[in-house]
């Protein structure tokens, strides 16, 4: 009789890298939908534009360093790269903004540190926070969302704004553009408006800010799919939206007409995305059970005090890329104890 035998654990893995990356594509798609739905069909081209170019970078850097192109793409990692940058940009971005940004993130921030498993930086957002400090004009260039505007543009008319920079109709492509809630927001505080003044505008509905509510609530529903198949710890997400709530409910009851309210914080900008997708990178974030809990409390800090009092309207890219840089000193402070070691019973 013949046995099949293994090298110890003996264990098979439950699910491939491939699979893996797939599955975190397909949670995103309700959040995709809902920005679809929000802003319209730019973010489809960016998608398209940045996977084309992941996948293209991907391929000539393992080429360059002598690796088997084939292998390394089928991974998905590049177009999971890809699609976390795309769904981060203005869906009206120029073209070459998305291409500059996958480029950055698919060769520096990813294939110089070695490939999949090296990068000390999750890729994406380091091609974000090279964007946002290099281009902070036309980053913060967003369209109107659906529950706002009277009509929402279509595939011809987001391609002409992309590629082309006019808006339909003739009109300047600067007419199509806004500013997001969390960008008026600090802006408008900045001027000595309330609290109360500043959210009887338009840009803000019942729960956050228009349009975004729904996004975030997309990326939620994906992210507790993640949870629910175990593809993502829980104390990541769960220490990111518990530090961000607490620290946004402390400071609204103490000053209601400067601090916007919880809601506003957790459904508004990247933030599901931010805890779901982004902080939880199994490459780049804190691998400890406790390490976990406390990384994703300090980004969720982070978060705070960067559109509170910083210079940028969201702090999720560079909240997460801060935490990257600490997570290595993190684990190692919080390594469970090892059985059979002093101080084991």
């Amino acid at each position: 009789m013949r046995f099949n035998t293994a090298p110890a654990p003996h264990l098979a893995p439950t699910a491939s890298t491939r699979r893996i990356m797939q599955w975190v594509l397909l949670a995103m798609a309700p959040g995709v939908a809902a920005q679809l739905w929000q802003f319209g069909p730019g973010v489809l081209i960016n998608l398209a534009l940045a996977i084309a170019i992941a996948l293209l970078a991907e391929s000539a850097m393992l080429r360059l360093r002598a690796r088997h192109s084939r292998a390394g793409l089928s991974d998905w990692s590049a177009v999971l790269t890809a699609a976390l940058l795309a769904v981060s940009l203005p869906p009206i971005a120029p073209w070459w903004i998305t291409v500059f940004g996958t480029l950055f993130a698919v060769v520096i921030g990813k294939q110089l540190y070695g490939g999949l498993g090296y990068n000390p930086f999750n890729p994406a957002m380091v091609g974000y926070a090279v964007l946002l400090i290099s281009f902070p004009k036309a980053m913060t260039a967003w369209l109107p969302p659906t529950d706002l505007a009277a009509a929402s543009l279509g595939l011809l008319d987001a391609w002409n704004a992309i590629v082309h920079r006019a808006g339909p109709d003739g009109s300047s492509f600067d007419a199509l553009a806004m500013a997001t809630p969390l960008d008026t927001l600090k802006t408008q505080l900045g001027l000595g408006r309330t609290m109360d003044e500043i959210q009887s505008g338009a840009l803000f509905g019942a729960l956050a800010g228009k349009g975004w509510q729904w996004v975030n609530l997309g990326y939620l529903a994906g992210g507790l799919w993640l949870l629910r198949r175990g593809l993502i710890a829980w104390q990541i997400p769960a220490g990111f939206l518990a530090a961000l709530g607490a620290l946004s409910l402390g400071f609204f009851l103490l000053e209601p007409e400067t601090y916007p309210t919880p809601l506003f914080h957790l459904l508004g900008g990247a933030t599901m995305l931010g805890a779901f997708f982004i902080a939880t990178d199994p490459v780049t974030a804190s691998t400890t059970p406790k390490g976990r809990l406390i990384y994703g409390a300090l980004i969720g800090s982070l978060v705070f005090v960067i559109r509170s009092w910083g210079g940028y309207p969201d702090g999720v890219a560079f909240a997460v890329l801060l935490l990257n840089l600490a997570a290595p000193t993190i684990d190692h402070y919080t390594r469970p104890r090892v059985y059979g070691h002093p101080g084991c019973t």
